[in-house]
């Protein structure tokens, strides 16, 4: 096929699609499930206060993200961004990690909804247990309900993006009434008080520690606003409106992890909750607290909040990845499979059914060892905010005089204080969760298993290499960015 054949994906996706697939994504379950994790970390205020200081500074991040998917509303997002501003082989780097972010997600969410299975129905999910991964029990029944809703997944995304976009809000206000729910049973019923959530922070740690422990969460906690860029070619509607659905996504996702971690630490004093958590090896901790003041209506409304959290997970994700894989199959540094677009749906059905594949791995190692993963995908993400962020500081300029230098860039100071804050949040992130003195730090499991992506990721380059630094610039230019010149 010619090296200029640039296929294009269809405009289907209505601004409140876009909102919902970057807010869907953000929650997934994590809002329903980590909170006792989180707290036995920090606290609950330390986690509120670290959850909402990584809101903001992921809108810091979103200046840039706002400005470039203006600029350049093509699919591939951080891929993009990092070949505009720092060349081929960084952004094949930028591409390649945030695919492991993408993936990783796709696989928690799965083995999220055979948790909730699981304390639903402990028996029948109890049936075929077959070993242990760390400490966590593996089972056939386990591992069908996670790669049946994969697969299910997978299927939805071929049938177009118009019909994920759809699903993807109608998901998201059933996820939002939930919480309101849990919220005003919380306020109402008999049990529950804001006097339990005392001490704040965790009380054998220093605040600022507690605080900074959440906050190296946030690219994990907030991924799926950048699933906005990824769906940009498929914009109905003008890109300029991209930065207020980023804004409004964050926002969104910052006061929903915050009401969950409060109704949580309500039910009963934090400490205790923990403590019975532990000690009766309780699967879903969140679940059993909700049971504790609103019995089996509390536990019906949460297992459809969560329920929804994972399905706009995996579906925004399912999304993004496949996107992503299109994007790069397009400069061809993946293999031409990647670029291929469905007959009938037109959609990158290769990269959707290669997200799938890769995920359908992660149910027979159980969910402890995918929790493994979660740091890595943040370290994933990190390294692409950086790339985006330094990007967008390149094309800022403080006056006319840097743009003297910089024909290309736009002169808006504030814009440039924005972008390189949010480079220094990148960096930031990156060194809490790199540097091992830190309790942030990756643990040993997640090294390796970054370790792997990467080899794997080095195997991929160098069996595309030589055609991808073949291509002429102008002819890269095309293929990334459906423009000649930049």
């Amino acid at each position: 096929m010619a090296i200029r054949e640039r296929k294009k994906l269809e405009k289907s996706l209505k601004p409140h699609w876009v909102w919902a697939i970057a807010f869907g994504s953000a929650i997934g379950w994590g809002a329903f499930v980590l909170p006792p994790d989180w707290m036995s970390d920090a606290g609950p205020m330390g986690v509120i206060i670290g959850i909402l200081l990584g809101a903001a500074l992921m809108m810091v991040i979103g200046v840039s993200y706002g400005f470039l998917i203006e600029k350049f509303p093509v699919t591939g997002g951080e891929f993009a961004y990092a070949y505009i501003g720092f060349g081929r082989q960084f952004a094949f780097v930028a591409g390649w990690f945030l695919t492991l972010g993408y993936m990783c997600i796709v696989a928690l969410n799965a083995s999220a909804l055979s948790l909730l299975a699981k304390f639903l129905f402990p028996d029948i999910m109890a049936i075929g247990t077959m070993y242990t991964v760390a400490g966590y029990d593996v089972s056939i029944m386990q591992i069908l309900v996670s790669s049946l809703a994969i697969i299910i997944f997978g299927l939805l995304n071929i049938r177009g993006a118009k019909f994920s976009g759809n699903i993807q809000f109608v998901f998201a206000m059933i996820l939002i009434t939930g919480i309101v729910l849990l919220g005003l049973g919380a306020i109402f019923t008999e049990g529950p008080s804001l006097s339990n959530a005392t001490p704040a922070f965790k009380p054998d740690q220093s605040m600022i520690i507690s605080i900074l422990t959440i906050l190296a969460l946030a690219p994990f906690a907030y991924v799926g606003f950048d699933n906005i860029p990824q769906a940009a070619e498929e914009f109905n509607f003008k890109p300029q409106k991209a930065f207020g659905l980023i804004i409004w996504s964050l926002l969104a996702a910052g006061l929903a992890y915050s009401a969950m971690i409060l109704i949580t630490a309500s039910t009963m004093p934090w400490q205790d909750l923990l403590g019975v958590i532990d000690s009766q090896n309780i699967e879903w901790g969140v679940g059993y607290a909700i049971e504790s003041y609103m019995g089996r209506l509390g536990v019906f409304i949460i297992a459809a909040a969560v329920s929804m959290g994972i399905f706009t997970g995996l579906n925004g994700f399912m999304i993004s990845s496949s996107r992503l894989t299109f994007a790069m199959g397009r400069a061809r540094i993946l293999p031409n499979a990647f670029r291929q677009l469905h007959p009938k749906y037109n959609t990158p059905y290769v990269g959707i059914i290669f997200t799938v594949l890769i995920c359908l791995i992660a149910p027979w190692f159980g969910r402890e060892a995918l929790l493994w993963v979660v740091d890595m995908s943040s370290t994933g993400v990190a390294i692409a905010y950086f790339f985006c962020t330094a990007t967008a500081f390149k094309y800022f300029a403080f006056s006319e005089a840097g743009k003297k230098k910089n024909p290309k860039a736009v002169v808006s100071p504030g814009r440039k204080v924005f972008s390189l804050l949010g480079l220094l949040s990148a960096l930031g992130f990156l060194v809490l969760l790199l540097f091992p003195p830190l309790p942030s730090s990756l643990g040993q499991e997640s090294y390796i298993a970054l370790g792997v992506w990467i080899l794997l990721g080095i195997v991929f380059y160098f069996a595309n290499q030589k055609r991808y630094n073949d291509i002429s610039r102008k002819d890269m230019n095309y293929l990334i960015l459906e423009k000649e010149e930049v």
